[in-house]
């Protein structure tokens, strides 16, 4: 198959003349080489440029890129399948006007389905695998706000009952189907969330490249599973939707394969009524240096475009703005022929067709002609390169009239009579008109040689589809040996990080006779900020191609090592891209039955404020995995400033209800957290994943502690107390590398009398969860024993003043207000981040270790249990002003 050009549609009128440039090319070619020919053909291009000729070298002409020589025979029966297309596309709509009369603005979308509807008819008829065959299938994308239509199959496939379909978006009392693509709540239908819009692009290509790197690396057969990914024309404006197409021309990833549905229109008119959004998206990407197919027009064209031996209908297409593609292919036969037909010669080219075939005619586009669409996808097949479809379409085809085209078309959620009647005389099908006052489906039962066709086809093609499944891990989750080291903390005067010790953890795993191969890591071109650079050679940075180059470090022990086989997976600066191929790794043990633990390293701050809604996407997806936010902290991370520093990250984790955050002081609550971690992904087998801070700031790191491990999991343990002295007591909460801070403002404290309880705060986040899971509890089962909350186990008995203490914003700690008995203050870092020294910053915020004791004297004095004049004492001997500027005020 190659690009259509304009001699395949129009007759030359000079065939001579053309024939000898195209000989004196092949001529320079044979005897000076194709690099004199190039640049003969730029030259020559350049001189007609300065003429005023325009020449697009990156767009051909707005017709098929396929010519109908060119097509193969269509594998399937058409007249049957459109018949099934049909029927899906009548109970798609009765399902959802249904919905929506039972429960008025319940929602639903029907006309995106029709626009793809015979795209994805093609598809599951002849093109998509599924899970039976060799591998794990393919794996399809589908346009969420479509699911209606792939529900409707799959009710005539026999997969979902009229229950469920009478319960399309009523989900709380079970049975019911979601409102789009949701794994997380249809486990075994679903696979992959495309909405919100604009995610999808992405993790499809990420996707297209993980099955690459498991089998590059042996881990698993992926080449007999290609990615379908389809997207609106509207969609295609999210900046993350098409950022990653020249990933997919980088890595030669002719395993993926994008359908762009290009209906004209957005949500509320025409995606670019004063240009060609389908001009546009070839330029995009041919530029990106995609296979670009174009499947515009439907069989009833190739006739009138033999014809056009002038070139005037290919002008005229070409020519005319999509807004007035939009009305006048919408539009009723007089206006059709006398607006786009606009010239003496155009309209004798129509001037034999009936009002009824200009009709037909407006409605034949490519994208709703099963040959034209067949024949695209099995040249995007046979291709070995990355694969774009273009595919013109209409938005609500076959919907009747008020649906077809209209800008207010989207926002539809219920059929008029007028739509109905239209409908079922289209379709042919035996409903009388007081019938459709009910809104009748065509129940399977009742077209029992359309049910045989499709579970026939989709037999043959291994399984159903969408269809997802989820079969038992078989990693076994390494040993104690991995983790012990950090149990016995650092040595003499040795300091190390959160961060180094994640680091030498993550090496541990990676060594792992157990799960050493599965451990993915993934970081976006900060790996030698993180202290990781000591992997790149050991394991190798992973590159289809290998390393084609002599790096610049290639004496060093630690160079800069690429491989096809390599594990680390180096993302450049792609905090968007890297979470993308985390989800990939995350999801593998349900896309590929091969689980892997991916370790997503990246600067905390670009981290959820980034990505979050990839992070949720990731939820959806019942990803397993860790994330790991370093860099941490609005005042560890000290000289970065504002758009650096993080103090709220766990908070936003928090948000995330398939989201444990932790945030742990120390090696051995690191390493604690990551153990339980990967029993709980890969032993349990939960859908959950980890999100952990780890610091940049060196300290000693002590033994662990007898009978912490519970208390490192759920989210507090006592540390310590300082030695038992007559005087009051204050428990100290520390998290992080404030926790030194903390300690600090002890040994101050008993200089002014007071002891403390030192605490650890992994997870405030977890608290949280199982506090309010104990509310609930209580409150719907008065009459028995309150069930006590673990912090309020350990904090609640009031018997003392609480401080707590950490390196983010207030509300972080502040989570678990209510379980905490007794005065409660909390210190923190809200207000932005600026640059300067970490003792400055913790000035600054009010977090350092004399903010803390100020904090407990302060409590103490409230309580009563010291005189205000120690108070007063200490805010003079520590330096501290009571007059400042507001770090929160506006």
């Amino acid at each position: 198959m190659k690009d259509r050009k304009l001699r395949d549609v129009l007759p030359d009128p000079d065939p001579e003349q053309t024939l000898e440039w195209q000989e004196a090319i092949r001529a320079v070619s044979d005897a000076l080489g194709p690099e004199r020919a190039h640049r003969l053909l730029l030259e020559t291009i350049g001189a007609a440029q300065s003429e005023g000729i325009e020449i697009d070298v990156v767009n051909t002409p707005y017709l098929n890129t396929i010519h109908p020589s060119e097509e193969p025979t269509y594998p399937g029966n058409l007249d049957i399948e459109e018949r099934i297309h049909g029927v899906i596309t009548w109970n798609a709509m009765m399902m959802v006007t249904r919905a929506n009369k039972a429960n008025d603005g319940i929602g639903g979308h029907i006309s995106t389905f029709a626009s793809n509807s015979h795209l994805w008819e093609v598809g599951q008829n002849h093109y998509y695998r599924g899970k039976d065959l060799d591998g794990w299938g393919d794996h399809v994308y589908w346009q969420g706000h479509a699911s209606p239509g792939i529900y409707s199959r799959a009710w005539l496939e026999g997969r979902l009952t009229r229950e469920n379909i009478d319960n399309f978006r009523i989900e709380c009392e079970g049975n019911g189907l979601s409102s789009y693509p949701h794994p997380r709540l249809m486990p075994e239908f679903w696979e992959y969330p495309s909405v919100s819009m604009g995610l999808g692009g992405m993790t499809a290509i990420h996707t297209a490249r993980f099955n690459r790197y498991l089998a590059n690396r042996g881990l698993a057969d992926t080449s007999n599973s290609r990615v379908w990914y389809t997207m609106g024309d509207g969609e295609s404006d999210e900046p993350e939707s098409l950022s990653q197409l020249s990933l997919a021309d980088r890595e030669d990833l002719n395993n993926v394969i994008m359908v762009m549905n290009c209906n004209l229109q957005r949500l509320d008119g025409p995606v670019r009524g004063n240009s060609k959004i389908v001009q546009e998206l070839e330029g995009r990407f041919r530029g990106s240096g995609w296979n670009v197919i174009k499947i515009l027009w439907g069989t009833m064209w190739d006739d009138l475009f033999a014809r056009d031996s002038d070139g005037n209908l290919a002008n005229r297409l070409q020519e005319l703005v999509d807004g007035d593609e939009q009305r006048i292919f919408t539009s009723d036969a007089a206006t059709f022929r006398n607006e786009l037909f606009n010239t003496p010669q155009l309209k004798a080219m129509v001037s034999h067709l009936s009002d009824e075939d200009l009709e037909a005619l407006a409605s034949n586009l490519g994208g709703h002609d099963m040959v034209k669409i067949n024949a695209a996808y099995a040249a995007a097949e046979a291709s070995d390169k990355p694969t774009v479809i273009i595919a013109r379409t209409i938005k609500g085809y076959g919907l009747g009239p008020a649906f077809a085209g209209r800008n207010s078309t989207h926002g539809k959620k219920k059929a008029d009579e007028a739509s109905l009647k239209w409908m079922r005389d289209d379709l042919d099908l035996p409903f009388k008109d007081d019938e459709l006052k009910e809104y009748p489906f065509v129940d399977p039962s009742t077209v029992p040689e359309l049910v045989e066709y499709v579970k026939q086809r989709r037999g043959e093609l291994g399984g159903f589809c969408p269809e997802r499944r989820s079969p038992k891990s078989d990693i076994t989750p390494p040993g104690e040996e991995g983790y012990a080291t950090f149990d016995e903390g650092t040595k003499g005067e040795m300091q190390v990080s959160t961060t180094m010790a994640f680091v030498r953890l993550l090496r541990n795993l990676m060594k792992d006779k157990s799960v050493g191969n599965r451990i993915v890591p993934i970081v976006p071109d900060e790996a030698r900020t993180f202290g990781m650079d000591p992997l790149f050679a050991e394991f190798g940075i992973y590159h289809p191609e290998g390393q084609l180059y002599t790096p610049v470090d290639h004496k060093m022990i630690m160079k800069y090592k690429e491989s096809d086989k390599g594990q680390v997976l180096e993302e450049g600066i792609s905090e968007a891209g890297a979470l993308s191929t985390f989800i990939a790794s995350a999801t593998s043990y349900s896309t590929q039955g091969c689980p892997t633990v991916p370790f997503y390293i990246f600067y905390s701050m670009f981290g959820f404020q980034r990505v979050a809604d990839l992070v949720w996407s990731a939820a959806d997806q019942r990803a397993r995995g860790f994330m790991i936010g370093a860099t941490s902290g609005r005042t560890t991370l000290n000289g970065e400033g504002l758009q650096h520093q993080d103090g709220h990250s766990l908070l936003m984790a928090h948000t995330n209800p398939a989201v444990r955050a932790y945030d742990p002081a120390f090696a051995y609550e690191l390493a604690t957290i990551i153990r339980t971690g990967i029993d709980e992904m890969y032993g349990q087998e939960k859908d959950v994943m980890y999100y952990i801070a780890v610091y940049n700031e060196n300290h000693p790191m002590p033994p662990k502690p007898k009978d912490v491990d519970e208390g490192i999991v759920k989210g507090i343990y006592k540390l310590r107390s300082s030695p038992k002295k007559k005087g009051p007591v204050v428990r100290l909460i520390g998290s992080g590398p404030i926790m030194l801070q903390l300690l600090a403002a002890v040994e101050i404290l008993e200089k002014y009398g007071v002891n403390s309880e030192i605490w650890s705060a992994t997870s405030y986040g977890e608290l949280r969860r199982d506090g309010l899971e104990c509310e609930r509890e209580n409150r719907l089962n008065p009459s028995k024993d309150r069930k006590i909350p673990f912090v309020e186990q350990m904090l609640g008995d009031g018997a003392h003043p609480t401080i707590a203490v950490s390196d983010n914003q207030i509300a972080v700690p502040d989570m678990v207000r209510q379980w905490v008995g007794g005065d409660f203050t909390v210190l923190g870092t809200d207000g932005f981040g600026r640059s300067d020294t970490r003792p400055s910053l913790r000035r600054f915020f009010e977090i350092d270790a004399q903010h803390i004791t100020l904090a407990a004297l302060s409590a103490l004095v409230r309580s009563k249990e010291i005189d205000a004049k120690v108070y007063e004492k200490a805010l003079s001997d520590l330096g501290i002003e009571r007059e400042r500027f507001d770090i929160t005020a506006l």
